[in-house]
């Protein structure tokens, strides 16, 4: 229950949020004298000057965005846990799931800064998406080609097998916790940061994208053709990415 509670919450600070940027991109548009046309917030730079309270509200976003998209994948490891703890002292579901939020953190502070990067360069649109097309189409590529490498093979297959994970790496006490939900963490970041990357192509805050990959991440992992799935994703980012590149 309290994962649906932050799930759900999650997602509602999202499409908040999407709402906040959809009016500020409308009276952005605005701008423009009576007559001339209104400018594309997708192939417009963004020129809005970035303090240091706009970077970590940008690393707020990107961590609150990770909870909403792989908090439903990430909770029949964690109900496992809890349900194997009993009777186990100092075992604690919410030290593990600490420890699995911590990797995503890191990965949310990275985000941030590589977005930051992009608005700096005036790579990054007023829609939140790269101005490159050549950049957003290595960018879907490389992310497809990812989706079928061992390595993406190897983490998708410890996320498919949560009992067989907590069996052989289980730790007693709370900082084991911690330390079996971060391990769990390293290999979920395995499986996703190239799907999580394909939000600079197509959009940071594109929800429908958000969704579609929060989707792509559950079917993965808890989906009986997860790997297939995996690697029909794949071929697919390589075709888009190569159309973007192609136009």
């Amino acid at each position: 229950m309290c994962a649906v509670v932050v799930t759900a919450l999650a997602w509602a600070y999202l499409f908040r949020l999407d709402r906040q940027m959809t009016l500020e991109m409308a009276a952005w548009c605005l701008r423009p004298l009576p007559g001339s046309p209104a400018p594309d917030a997708a192939s417009t730079p963004n020129d809005m000057p970035l303090g240091a309270s706009d970077v970590w509200l940008t690393f707020a976003m990107w961590s609150v965005m990770m909870v909403g998209m792989m908090a439903p994948a990430a909770t029949p490891v964690v109900l496992l846990f809890a349900a194997t703890g009993k009777g186990r002292p100092g075992s604690r579901a919410l030290f593990f799931a600490l420890g699995y939020v911590a990797v995503w953190t890191g990965f949310s502070a990275v985000a941030a800064l590589a977005q930051t990067g992009l608005h700096l360069a005036a790579m990054l649109s007023m829609a939140m998406t790269t101005l490159s097309a050549r950049l957003g189409g290595v960018i879907l590529i490389a992310a497809g080609v990812y989706q079928l490498t061992p390595w993406k093979g190897a983490c998708l297959t410890h996320c498919r097998s949560p009992l067989g994970f907590l069996m052989t790496n289980w730790r007693d006490g709370s900082l084991g916790a911690v330390q079996m939900g971060f391990r769990h963490g390293i290999y979920c970041l395995g499986c996703c940061w190239a799907l999580m990357c394909v939000l600079f192509a197509v959009g940071i805050m594109n929800l429908a994208w958000v969704a579609g990959l929060t989707v792509v991440v559950l079917v993965e992992k808890m989906g009986p053709a997860g790997a297939w799935i995996a690697r029909a994703a794949g071929v697919a980012m390589i075709v888009l990415g190569a159309r973007t590149l192609l136009r």
